[in-house]
């Protein structure tokens, strides 16, 4: 069964809850004061099941306040309406907030919608026709002109069965909500039932939800669905267009509230930076860059300063232009998703727009930041998927920020990613995707470091494979796919740790000397030898052998505790781990404690015991040490 969601809009008292009542049955004035007051406060619900000429259809109603103070309830249930019903009074024909709920449904791109005129019972037929005339006028150039324009009486019930006849065929010619896109459920209202526990509503704008699932809130919290009911029923899985009800598990209901979101693990990201295309309303006064204005994003409100992108200071009445949101409080979003701003102060409706990159860069230069969000509001896959990528350069983009940015579901980027891929425009590099010519890139430069590395240390036997790494910056899997190709090229050699270009490898004298000086400082443990003696019994000449030493400093196989004393690691790891020992029998040791354990004279003693003060194994107190 088709599911389609039908949205109320129009002003207060001009019908919109007994028109609703008198289509479905169903009563959407839940509240006490509401009954009392007879106004509609917080959003309502109904549902209405037609037959439509492509098969059954089921209506989800949401039913919205009228009242100026209760505009922001009527922007949270508006959102992802497929069809408005337009409600207006034959009595009092066009009012305040009947312009701004169309100037509302236009700015969020509402494509379907008839127009009720109410209590045509109560007006003649002259007055219907000046009604009508006035809102075809208002109507005019938008998604409403032409849209059926039905005179009813909730009342009597005259003009209902061509009204939901018309719902029908209107809801028969919309396109179903993605439901294989990821899950997403913007909450609009909380409550709890006994037996059952903590409920969330709202209207299923992508993808399903069953019982069992796991789905995270907005603040990244993840939770357990377990039971869902869509239009008021239990069901085995609720798709997306349909009103649903979702029970979730281990959650109080004052941890909830409405402007949260439900979605598939993974794939919100909470932001304060939003860049989008901005629309002011054809009656809306000038808006200078920096104005604070409040933003409406689904079930979410929030107030953010609005800086236009480019040489634009001021934005006109029906003028667009790329903008960046910097909100107040972070809001989760996906590119696509339709917002409307409105004035700090007085609060009325200025304008809309639509979410384009949900993960702005910072650094980004004017013009380049403009032709990266027209490549990522083209509409065309492979042309934002490239742009997103490239601009991260040669550190790539991950799967989960790639779906993140998107809002795709995993099929989808695949699908894109694998033809970049065979077009060789990306390069998939385990969960990274990096541009080709970027990653190219990163070739040459690791290429050219150990190339510059190798002419100046001569006798290093190569550069040092984590110091590369450091240098480059890049991300490890890049840095290893990068190497990788180079080793395969033959235009590097690796021995261990060390890279080289092919021939630059220690020759045999130099290996064996090298390893000779190892072999010296590991005998003397922390009595270190003279270093003079042991470059003299080398057969390699003095300057090589001091280029060796050098090599085995960086390499830190030898730790320089002076000038002209050096010790290798492993005998300093094994003074450490004797010192840390002897606090067993005693946490304080002065300098005659730590000879006699070591066998050391004073020469030795002093200049070890002030390089384990700065490695933090003790710490002086006068004449002793505390050991840590």
């Amino acid at each position: 069964m088709k599911s389609i969601i039908v949205g109320t809009a129009g002003h207060i008292d001009h019908g919109k809850t007994a028109l609703v009542r008198a289509l479905t049955g169903i009563d959407t004035d839940r509240l006490a004061e509401e009954k009392r007051r007879g106004i509609t406060i917080e959003l309502g619900f109904a549902h209405l099941a037609l037959e439509g000429a492509g098969g059954p259809l089921r209506l989800g109603f949401v039913d919205v306040p009228g009242h100026e103070r209760f505009v922001h309830t009527m922007l949270a249930g508006v959102c992802g309406v497929d069809v408005v019903l337009f409600v207006i009074s034959a009595q009092e024909s066009i009012k305040p907030q009947t312009r701004e709920h169309f100037e509302i449904c236009r700015l969020l791109g509402v494509k379907r919608g008839l127009i009720a005129l109410t209590k045509c019972d109560l007006v003649d037929d002259v007055t219907l026709d000046v009604v009508r005339m006035e809102v075809a006028e208002l109507v005019q150039e938008s998604f409403l002109e032409g849209a059926p324009m039905i005179a009813v009486s909730a009342r009597t019930g005259e003009g209902l069965e061509f009204l939901r006849a018309e719902l029908a065929r209107l809801a028969g010619d919309c396109d179903p909500k993605d439901a294989r896109a990821p899950f997403r459920l913007p909450i609009d209202r909380v409550f709890t039932i006994k037996g059952f526990g903590t409920v969330v509503t709202g209207t299923l704008i992508a993808g399903t939800v069953q019982p069992e699932q796991e789905v995270e809130l907005s603040d990244g919290r993840k939770l357990r669905v377990r039971g869902v009911q869509a239009h008021g029923e239990a069901c085995a899985r609720a798709v997306a267009g349909q009103r649903t009800a979702i029970n979730l598990a281990s959650i109080a209901p004052d941890e909830l509230a409405r402007g949260m979101m439900l979605a598939e693990p993974g794939l919100m990201r909470p932001g304060a930076r939003l860049d989008v295309r901005v629309t002011l309303a054809a009656d809306a006064p000038d808006v200078k860059t920096g104005a604070r204005v409040h933003v409406s994003l689904f079930t979410r409100e929030t107030v953010a300063r609005l800086r236009f992108l480019g040489n634009v200071a001021t934005l006109r009445a029906g003028e667009s232009v790329w903008a960046r949101l910097y909100l107040e409080s972070p809001v989760v979003a996906a590119p696509g998703d339709r917002f409307i701003i409105r004035r700090f102060s007085p609060v009325v409706t200025i304008g809309g727009g639509t979410v384009a990159d949900v993960s702005p860069m910072r650094r980004a230069k004017p013009a380049e930041r403009l032709r990266l969000l027209e490549e990522f509001s083209s509409g065309d896959d492979l042309r934002c998927l490239g742009a997103l990528v490239g601009r991260r350069g040669r550190h790539g983009l991950s799967r989960a920020d790639a779906r993140v940015e998107t809002g795709w579901d995993k099929d989808r980027l695949h699908a894109a990613a694998e033809k970049l891929s065979r077009a060789k425009v990306l390069s998939r590099i385990g969960e990274l995707l990096v541009e080709t010519s970027a990653f190219e890139r990163a070739v040459r430069d690791i290429f050219a470091a150990i190339r510059i590395f190798g002419a100046a240390n001569p006798l290093s036997g190569g550069a040092n494979r984590q110091e590369m790494l450091s240098r480059s910056g890049l991300d490890r899997e890049i840095f290893a796919a990068a190497l990788g190709s180079l080793l395969a090229a033959k235009k590097l050699e690796a021995a261990g740790d060390l890279l080289c270009l092919p021939g630059q490898h220690l020759r045999e004298e130099e290996t064996q000397s090298r390893q000779q000086i190892k072999d010296a400082f590991a005998r003397a443990g922390v009595r270190a030898p003279a270093l003079g003696e042991v470059l003299a019994s080398l057969t390699i000449d003095r300057k090589r052998a001091e280029n060796l030493v050098t090599l085995l400093l960086r390499e830190k196989v030898l730790i320089s505790i002076q000038p002209d004393f050096l010790v290798h690691r492993d005998a300093l790891k094994a003074m450490k781990d004797n010192v840390r020992a002897m606090k067993a029998a005693s946490p304080r040791m002065d300098v005659a404690r730590f000879k006699e354990t070591f066998g050391l004279s004073r020469k030795y003693a002093i200049p070890l015991l002030e390089y384990l003060d700065r490695e933090g194994v003790t710490k002086r107190a006068g004449d002793e040490r505390i050991i840590q």
